[in-house]
């Protein structure tokens, strides 16, 4: 299967030759032509590479790669008319993987896009595994999109509280003290009273309706989950 990319670019000319030689090339492309439409792409079908032009209006392409790379390592290239060493920093500082300044050959473009992916594939072998899943009855998790889903609905929690999910889905039906629960989600460094356990625990629950996690009175918490016998 081809990667998909995205090329924002608010020049017709630019966009359909990048577009034309990318597709020549047997990727998919969609283009769009300015950051607003990029973030919706963003947000509903995102891509495996982007192809941003600075100089966008609205939304231009620092902000958007900003954005972009702060929740996602998708390779990212800036094209841009501005040759100024200050320029091309600060676009690789914000998260952009290479610089392209205009006017460009579309041959080049492409050559930058084939070795950036496979740098890409190279470097990130566990690549097949993004989409890690971790379950305990109707409780998944997937660790590196940060997602919980109980009875298949996605559930809304903070930073805090799917740390406290990992640590139980990871280590299922074992017993851990409030305070250890406390080293391992607030730090070492954290000198609050172990009531912070009972709050988040409270808070779960309120949540999830039907958690499995079980009060060991008098120690801590576990999540519960009934082992299948076999047939």
């Amino acid at each position: 299967m081809k990667h998909s990319i995205v090329v924002v670019e608010d020049d017709v000319n630019i966009r359909n030759i990048v577009s034309a030689y990318l597709r020549k090339d047997g990727y998919q492309v969609t283009v769009v032509e300015s950051g607003e439409e990029a973030l919706t792409i963003w947000k509903n079908d995102p891509p495996d590479m982007w192809i941003l032009d600075i100089m966008l209006p609205g939304i231009d392409g620092y902000e958007l790669c900003k954005t972009i790379r702060q929740e996602s390592e998708v390779p990212i290239i800036i094209i841009s008319a501005k040759d100024e060493e200050l320029d091309k920093i600060l676009g690789l500082e914000l998260g952009g993987d290479d610089y392209l300044t205009k006017p460009f050959s579309p041959r080049e473009m492409v050559a930058r896009v084939k070795r950036l992916f496979k740098r890409v594939d190279r470097t990130r072998p566990e690549k097949k595994d993004e989409k890690k899943k971790l379950q305990a009855g109707s409780l998944v998790l997937y660790p590196n999109e940060r997602l919980v889903l109980w009875e298949g609905e996605e559930v809304e929690i903070t930073a805090k509280e799917f740390e406290i999910l990992n640590i139980f889905i990871t280590n299922q039906n074992r017993a851990f003290s409030r305070e250890e629960l406390l080293t391992k989600v607030w730090g070492e460094d954290y000198f609050g009273s172990d009531r912070a356990v009972d709050d988040l625990i409270k808070r779960l629950r309120k949540k999830i309706d039907g958690l499995p996690v079980e009060t060991v009175w008098g120690y801590g918490y576990r999540l519960k989950i009934e082992k299948e016998e076999s047939k």
